[in-house]
């Protein structure tokens, strides 16, 4: 069987399956709060792993949480493609951030079943545990223990905002597998996933080859003052944290914006103490944020910070702290994983361009161990990580269809 236009997934069951995951963990207005390890994140595995398993697919489960849907291929030496993203929201998100790409992962095998297609290779449908990194820092967790980037105790050990660990919070909820993590190889990996940004939407373009992903340097920063009353301390005694953190949030600013046009930086998590109306903050602990595509741009702008912060608070009588929270080296994706993917909209008639994904996804970490690329649709607004984030079934349908071609491609359609 060749590769044509005419192989499309089916649009209408996708979207189905998006809205019906959507109703786990609903936010406030639309939205999805599914965090990882919660009570809610355990109800989307389960109804996941059921879709799955009524598709004919096997699981596995590592130690870290991961899960691993496997339809089988005609030739059993040969390494499996893996699709897939994550489940996961941030405590506000959208219903397709990760989602679309575990779901179009599963609609890619069930038009697989449809039309009775086999492949050389079999094909894994992925879902890594604690991508977003809001209760778990940091982002990319598993895949990253999954590439060897950290170990799976230090993963174990990381607390949330209430003092409880990754590693007791996944065995609460019942999906800490035997598998030992980082042992499975892959042909390649493939991950679609929504733009959470605006270029293809404004340029009108139906699908982004993602070439590069950008590095990223997260910094916490804890500044320290003396807490005192707003009214009766004289302006000249003052030991203002909350100042020093406002002067730094220019300074970080004017950092991205000196190092354009292939540079952002913001400072987007704070912390006051002790945030009361009439207290001047004693303490104040905050995440700059730094990203380029440019490896020198991102640790020129990280050595900008931590040279010029602290002379920012001597000036105002603070002690000052900066740790290094997050970080990933800027990505290039395999050539011939984007070629696949580029050759895919080519084949299906989409309007294409490359495009370098501005946020971090598991697919950078597990670039560093098999060949990957990423798809990319476009989203309204460019707006992501908000409960308002909002994407149309035609647009998912083609990012769907462009994954499909593109695992075909690399999975080798057998007659």
């Amino acid at each position: 069987m060749a590769l044509t236009g005419n192989l499309r997934i089916n649009g209408d069951r996708l979207w189905d399956s998006l809205m019906d995951m959507a109703k786990i963990g609903p936010g406030l207005r639309g939205g999805n709060n599914r965090q990882t390890l919660t009570d809610e994140d355990a109800e989307g595995r389960r109804l996941f792993q059921s879709w799955c398993e009524k598709a004919g697919l096997t699981m596995g489960v590592d130690t870290m949480g991961n899960m691993f849907f496997r339809r089988e291929g005609t030739d059993p030496d040969a390494l499996p493609v893996y699709v897939g993203s994550h489940l996961d929201t941030q405590p506000t998100g959208g219903k397709y951030d990760g989602v679309l790409g575990v779901l179009g992962g599963l609609e890619l095998i069930r038009t697989l079943n449809d039309l009775n297609i086999k492949t050389k290779h079999p094909i894994v449908v992925v879902n890594w545990t604690n991508e977003e990194g809001t209760r778990f820092a940091p982002a990319m967790l598993a895949s990253g223990v999954f590439a060897g980037i950290h170990t799976q105790d230090w993963a174990y050990g990381r607390e949330d905002a209430k003092g409880k660990t990754f590693g007791d919070e996944l065995e609460r909820i019942g999906w800490k597998g035997d598998e030992e993590v980082g042992t499975r190889k892959m042909h390649a990996l493939f991950e679609l996933h929504i733009e959470q940004g605006p270029i293809l939407e404004i340029e009108g373009k139906d699908i982004g080859v993602v070439t590069h992903g950008q590095g990223l340097w997260w910094l916490q920063v804890t500044l320290t003052g003396k807490d005192s009353h707003t009214g009766s301390t004289p302006m000249p005694m003052r030991r203002n944290a909350g100042l020093g953190m406002a002067r730094i949030t220019e300074l970080v600013h004017s950092i991205a914006m000196a190092h354009q046009p292939s540079a952002v930086g913001a400072i987007g998590h704070c912390d006051v103490y002790p945030n009361s109306r009439n207290v001047i903050p004693g303490k104040v602990v905050f995440t700059v944020d730094f990203r380029s595509p440019n490896l020198d741009t991102l640790n020129a702008m990280k050595d900008e910070l931590e040279e010029k912060a602290p002379l920012i608070a001597k000036e105002l009588g603070l002690g000052i702290e900066i740790e290094e929270a997050g970080h990933f080296d800027p990505v290039t994706f395999d050539a011939g994983c984007v070629t696949a993917v580029r050759n895919a909209a080519e084949r299906l008639g989409y309007s294409h361009r490359n495009i370098i994904s501005g946020a971090g996804h598991d697919a950078c970490w597990v670039n560093r161990v098999a060949p990957t690329a990423m798809v990319m649709c476009p989203c309204v607004d460019g707006l992501s990580h908000n409960e308002d984030e909002d994407i149309s079934k035609e647009w998912a349908a083609a990012g769907a269809d462009v994954l499909l071609h593109a695992v075909l491609e690399t999975a080798e359609i057998q007659t």
